[in-house]
C-alpha cells in the first residue's frame, strides 16, 4: 500500500516514520510512504502556494493550482482516493481506517492557514476528513494519525492479525481490560477468571467487561451496535449491577 502526503512542511515527517512499526513495514515492502512538497508543483519563481481570500478577511488560503498539479502527478489511477484533511470533514474512525486500508494508494492533502480553495474540495478531493472537533495548526499531525491507524489493517504490518480484530472499536465496542504479572500489585489483584484456565469463562468475562467499559465510557457507541442475545443479557447484568452499587 502506498501513502502520498502533500504538505508545505515535508520536514515534519522526517522523524515520524523513521522508527517503530511504520519503519519496519516500509523495510518489508508492505508500505510505501512518499511525502511531497507542495511548493514543487508551483509555476512561479516565488513558489507561492497561497493567496489572500476573495471578499477580504484574515489569513491566507491555499491556491487550487499547485494542489491539482500535485494530485495529477502523483495519482496512479483514477480510483485512488484523495482525502483533504480538514476540521470540516467526516470524522475519522475505525471503519474509515479499514476502508482506506483496502486501497492500493491513498493521497492525503494537509491543509494550512485559513483553509483551502473550495474547488479542491468540490472537484478534486474524494472526501474531507477530520480527526476530531478541534483545530490543528495544519493537517500534518492528522496525516500521521491516519497513516498509523490505517497501516494496522494492512496485512503483515502488525505481527498478530487477531489482535487487530480484537482491538477497541473493531465491533463498535471498547476493548476489555488487560492484565499481566504480578497477580497482586499494591493490593490491586488480577480478576480471578483470567487465571482460571476456563476459556469459556474468560471469554464471557471479557465480553461483559467490554460492554461494561463501553457503557460507562462511551454509551453512545452502543446505539450503533447490534448485540447478540448473550451480549444483551450481559449488558443487562452490567446495568443492574451499576444500579445496585448506586443504591448501596
Amino acid at each position: 500500500m502506498r501513502f502520498d502526503i502533500i504538505t508545505i512542511f515535508p520536514e515534519m515527517f522526517t522523524g515520524v516514520f523513521s522508527g517503530g512499526i511504520i519503519k519496519k513495514a516500509q523495510e518489508k515492502g508492505l508500505l510505501q510512504v512518499v511525502v511531497h512538497n507542495l511548493r514543487d508543483y508551483t509555476a512561479d519563481k516565488h513558489r507561492q502556494v497561497d493567496d489572500r481570500p476573495f471578499g477580504g478577511g484574515e489569513g491566507m488560503v491555499f491556491k487550487p493550482e499547485p494542489i491539482f498539479a500535485a494530485v495529477d502527478s502523483i495519482r496512479r489511477t483514477a480510483q485512488a482516493p484523495v482525502y483533504l484533511l480538514s476540521p470540516q470533514g467526516r470524522k475519522f474512525d475505525h471503519r474509515l481506517a479499514r476502508d482506506m486500508a483496502r486501497r492500493r494508494q491513498v493521497i492525503l492533502i494537509c491543509g494550512r492557514y485559513e483553509g483551502v480553495d473550495e474547488r479542491v474540495s468540490q472537484a478534486l478531493a474524494t472526501e474531507e476528513v477530520s480527526i476530531g472537533d478541534y483545530i490543528l495548526t495544519g493537517g500534518e499531525p492528522a496525516a500521521v494519525v491516519i497513516l498509523d491507524a490505517v497501516s494496522r489493517f494492512v496485512p503483515g504490518v502488525v505481527g498478530k492479525t487477531d489482535s487487530v480484530e480484537r482491538d477497541s472499536f473493531s465491533r463498535g465496542l471498547l476493548d476489555f481490560p488487560h492484565y499481566t504479572r504480578p497477580r497482586d500489585f499494591r493490593g490491586m489483584k488480577v480478576p480471578q477468571p483470567l487465571f482460571s484456565g476456563d476459556h469459556r469463562r474468560i471469554a464471557a468475562w471479557r465480553r461483559k467487561k467490554a460492554l461494561e467499559k463501553t457503557w460507562f465510557k462511551r454509551p453512545d457507541l452502543l446505539q450503533a451496535v447490534e448485540l447478540s442475545p448473550e451480549e444483551e443479557t450481559l449488558l443487562d447484568e452490567v446495568r443492574r449491577e451499576q444500579k445496585e452499587r448506586k443504591n448501596s
